[in-house]
């Protein structure tokens, strides 16, 4: 049965799969107060008792929402939740260990997913194991909707569209600079982790983490453009004139990026080339920015990276279902700006922006549009099916959702040289 086909006999229009976790329960918050009236939204998970609790922490309408128990080491309770609803957004991680069985229940019921992983392998892992199948039953797998990696993704598209509506040319220099406020949660950490120890499993996944093509459907037909490493080092960015620095999601984001492009038939461009920086400003104040916050990462990559000083990471680190407070959320911020050069010469700078802590608060924003936009949107969607990412399986349309909820997303042409 194909998505479009099963919605309307469907009990649900979207389920919060991991309402009880740190982020679930925020972006159950905030579906509870933006979700148009007569949502059939339901909360799922593996404890009834916890689910609840949440549930009676939501204001109005929300209080009366129906709670599923499932498990993520049960395929039929799996099965049973896909088949339920036109839509699945799930906040359980580490994906690798634990978001497989639910992506494919999903892909196998045509229902549209959504999750906010940020991790690599999984994603590889899901498009040679799921695809196939999402494109016979209409169903939109659609990952890293959140802080990974929607802003990335709709800054480039946007630069794309604009570019192509004003007749200037594939885009070709690519480059993102990144300013944030923001904190890490248990989760997120356990998700590196998650990585690394399938890394040490399996040696020969390194080589999927190097390639900057490591996500594309079709990794023969990607051009050779020559190195496209992420940098790790520190130097100032000739077009801004900042100091600048590895950006921590780069590994990922350009990865998502470029699968777009891929899936899109290239239409960013055969010579597209993208990064993804932190900018800390001009000057001497912005150097020794740069200088601390990059070896500050250096060191804690390389602490959970070896086993002998991984228990300390461990214990300094927040737990799962751990993250910054209320406060510290709300004082959160990110603007991200990517600046390209067409083909015609032409120069363009598209900014994404908001308030809120970018991995938390900012993040169950992006989340919830997108997983609204899959549950009650289909027919204002691009026509897709597959695994997909944010701007290949919404596109404009969480563009406008989002600019709904205040988020910055613009672009303008910037002089010639």
């Amino acid at each position: 049965m194909s998505a479009a086909a099963g919605a309307g006999a469907r009990e649900h229009d979207l389920v919060v799969y991991g309402a009880t976790g740190f982020v679930g329960k925020l972006l159950a918050g905030h579906l509870a107060r933006h979700a148009p009236a007569g949502t059939r939204i339901a909360l799922a998970g593996r404890s009834r008792e916890r689910l609840e609790a949440v549930r009676s922490g939501l204001p109005g309408a929300a209080r009366d929402w129906p709670v599923l128990v499932a498990d993520a080491a049960d395929e039929a309770s799996l099965a049973d939740l896909a088949a339920s609803t036109t839509a699945v957004v799930t906040t359980v991680g580490p994906y690798l260990r634990y978001g497989l069985p639910l992506a494919r229940a999903c892909a196998e019921a045509g229902t549209h997913y959504a999750d906010l992983t940020g991790e690599v392998l999984f994603v590889r892992r899901l498009a040679d194991e799921v695809h196939r199948t999402a494109l016979t039953t209409g169903a939109r797998v659609v990952t890293a909707c959140g802080y990974d990696s929607v802003p990335s993704d709709l800054a480039v598209l946007v630069l794309h569209e604009r570019a192509e509506r004003d007749g200037a040319g594939d885009l070709l220099d690519t480059t993102l600079l990144a300013r944030m406020k923001g904190g890490f949660s248990g989760g997120t950490i356990d998700s590196a982790r998650a990585q690394l120890e399938a890394v040490g499993s399996d040696p020969s996944l390194t080589k999927v983490l190097r390639d900057p093509y490591a996500l594309s459907p079709d990794r023969a037909s990607e051009p050779d453009l020559g190195p496209e490493r992420d940098p790790r080092s520190v130097f100032v960015e000739r077009e801004t004139g900042q100091w600048v620095g590895p950006f921590v999601m780069a590994d990922f984001n350009t990865r998502i990026v470029r699968r777009s492009n891929a899936l899109l038939g290239h239409a960013y461009g055969r010579r597209f080339r993208y990064r993804e920086l932190s900018g800390y400003g001009p000057g001497l104040a912005g150097r020794r920015r740069a200088t601390l916050v990059t070896a500050g990462l250096g060191l804690a990559m390389t602490g959970m990276a070896n086993p002998r000083t991984r228990p300390l990471v461990d214990r300094l680190a927040p737990k799962p279902g751990e993250g910054p407070g209320e406060q510290a959320r709300e004082s959160g911020w990110f603007r991200m700006q990517v600046r390209t050069t067409t083909r015609g010469g032409r120069r363009y700078l598209a900014t994404v922006a908001a308030q809120g802590d970018p991995g938390y608060a900012a993040t169950a924003v992006m989340l919830g549009e997108a997983a609204l936009a899959l549950a009650l949107d289909g027919d204002r969607l691009p026509p897709a099916a597959g695994v997909l990412t944010p701007a290949t399986a919404i596109g404009d349309r969480l563009v406008e959702r989002l600019r709904d909820r205040e988020f910055t997303i613009e672009v303008e042409e910037l002089p010639g040289r």
